[in-house]
């Protein structure tokens, strides 16, 4: 099983720019509706098992949740699925617009 790496979110912005990764938002429906990053696929944690094949395993993913927690069980749970390139968001979200982008809402 490969490692998964933790990504900061400053080391996220320019993959993000060049489209060189999936954001996979694990949050719920909820929390999306309050501060989201464009461009992100929303399946939230509770759909990942039965969603797999929404996935492109050639395509590298970044997880995402709101402070690293889930984002770092629902990578865990990709890699234990076959997925090779899978790394997490480092403080979610919220660190996310503390260190890269303030308009987006922190809650």
């Amino acid at each position: 099983m490969s490692l998964m790496r933790a990504l900061k979110p400053e080391e996220l912005k320019p993959l993000l720019e060049a489209g060189r990764v999936t954001l996979l938002d694990v949050r719920g429906p909820d929390e999306v509706a309050q501060a989201s990053l464009p461009g992100a696929v929303h399946i939230p944690m509770s759909e990942i098992s039965a969603r797999l094949t929404e996935l492109d395993r050639a395509t590298p993913i970044v997880v995402m949740c709101h402070h690293g927690v889930r984002s770092e069980m629902a990578g865990r749970f990709l890699l234990r699925n076959g997925f090779t390139d899978v790394a997490h968001l480092a403080g979610g979200i919220d660190a996310w617009s503390r260190q890269v982008d303030a308009a987006v809402p922190r809650y």
